[in-house]
């Protein structure tokens, strides 16, 4: 790669579009390090989640919820097929890389008055740090995009112009009316790549895309090991017996370890051999990763109504973990395990994503629920994925 002289006299590297059939093409320590900021984010989401649904506010907590964690998946979505098509690594780059983190935290910052006071001003302005800084990313991708500059350009102008709906977001009161603006906004955002690729398509590295969604769904389930054993830590002065919260941790352990067995079953990459095959992918994945990070505050519930904190009736808190946990399933089995299993597997993944939610005939929480996914991991060891070559088109 050659760069012209007025980008060597800047330390800068022309914006080409990669190469989407690049070997051995890994995450970078920077895709890595950006990642980090969204533990931050998604821990905060999950924690407050955690006490609207113990007090019973369910229909405020999963709206909220619902809503600050798409600005945390899709700044993060479109930070990761960017870089897999853009990925310069020069200064400029890293630089406005760091800007859309601190857009990240300070949207991090501003989650807990928007769960509470229903004020999303910290957390828009955030978001629109965040997204001033990708369509700065795409104006400079549009000066060595060549075929793919319109697309670029297109990119740019709709990014930026869904940010002026966001500030007049601002001004919308709560209620109905507010979250009926969320809807009709983030539609329109989720449509931006429709909009800018629908005659070219930028290139993206399937290999490299799905192990980014597999890193994250790392940090999404990680945050449920850490918030449960936070949780557990916490409640061992308030209860008489240690038993229900040994087997409480042992179990979260079990299905944790189960839901990452299950997610990296089927070959990801095989997904997205299409830009409609991507967009399905991806945008499922905000339900694979939000019930990911429910799961944690489910747990946490759980745990609220052993020591006395909740008054939550058993059926309620199971339903808390119960309910994420079948999102989760029903996801990854439609975008990744689908295409990819034999018709046994196709029946019981399905299946147990439905059992689970039969959780409180055991006196044990999550008991049931455990038994099933190791149900479910067995089949898969025995049922290994369908080569490529029996696989069938979406």
């Amino acid at each position: 790669m050659t760069a012209n002289p007025t980008t060597a006299r800047f330390h800068l590297r022309p914006m080409l579009p990669r190469d989407p059939a690049q070997p051995h093409r890994t995450a970078s320590t920077l895709e890595l390090f950006f990642d980090l900021v969204f533990v931050v984010a998604v821990s905060i989401a999950s924690a407050q989640l955690h006490h609207a649904l113990s007090h019973g506010d369910f229909l405020h907590g999963i709206t909220s919820y619902a809503m600050l964690f798409f600005a945390i998946w899709w700044a993060w979505m479109n930070f990761t097929w960017f870089a897999t098509s853009f990925d310069t690594d020069d200064w400029l780059y890293r630089v406005t890389t760091f800007v859309q983190m601190g857009g990240v935290l300070v949207v991090a910052a501003g989650i807990p008055r928007a769960f509470t006071d229903g004020d999303f001003t910290i957390t828009v302005l955030g978001y629109v740090v965040m997204r001033i800084a990708m369509v700065a990313q795409w104006l400079r991708a549009s000066r060595s995009a060549g075929p793919l500059r319109s697309a670029t350009r297109r990119y740019a102008f709709g990014i930026a112009a869904v940010q002026v709906l966001w500030i007049l977001f601002l001004v919308i009161p709560s209620g109905p009316w507010q979250i009926a603006a969320f809807v009709g906004f983030a539609l329109i955002e989720i449509g931006i790549p429709v909009f800018a690729e629908y005659r070219k398509q930028t290139p993206w590295h399937p290999h490299h895309i799905t192990e980014r969604y597999g890193l994250f769904t790392l940090i999404v389930l990680g945050e449920s090991l850490l918030a449960s054993a936070n949780a557990i830590i916490e409640a061992i002065e308030e209860v008489e017996s240690l038993g229900p919260l040994i087997a409480i941790s042992v179990l979260t352990l079990v299905v944790t370890a189960s839901l990452w067995w299950i997610y990296f079953w089927p070959p990801h990459h095989r997904a997205i051999t299409s830009f409609q095959r991507s967009l399905r992918y991806g945008y499922t994945h905000y339900f694979v990763f939000a019930a990911a990070a429910a799961f944690s505050a489910g747990i946490e519930v759980e745990l609220d109504v052993l020591t006395g904190e909740s008054h939550l009736s058993n059926v309620a808190a199971s339903f808390t973990v119960t309910i994420p946990i079948a999102i989760f399933l029903l996801g990854i089995w439609w975008i990744a395990i689908r295409e990819n299993a034999d018709r046994m597997v196709n029946t019981v993944v399905p299946i147990a994503a439905l059992l689970v939610l039969l959780d409180p005939v055991l006196p044990v929480p999550v008991t049931l629920t455990a038994l099933i996914l190791v149900g479910t991991v067995v089949v898969l060891i025995l049922r290994p994925p369908v080569a490529s070559a029996d696989i069938g088109e979406a």
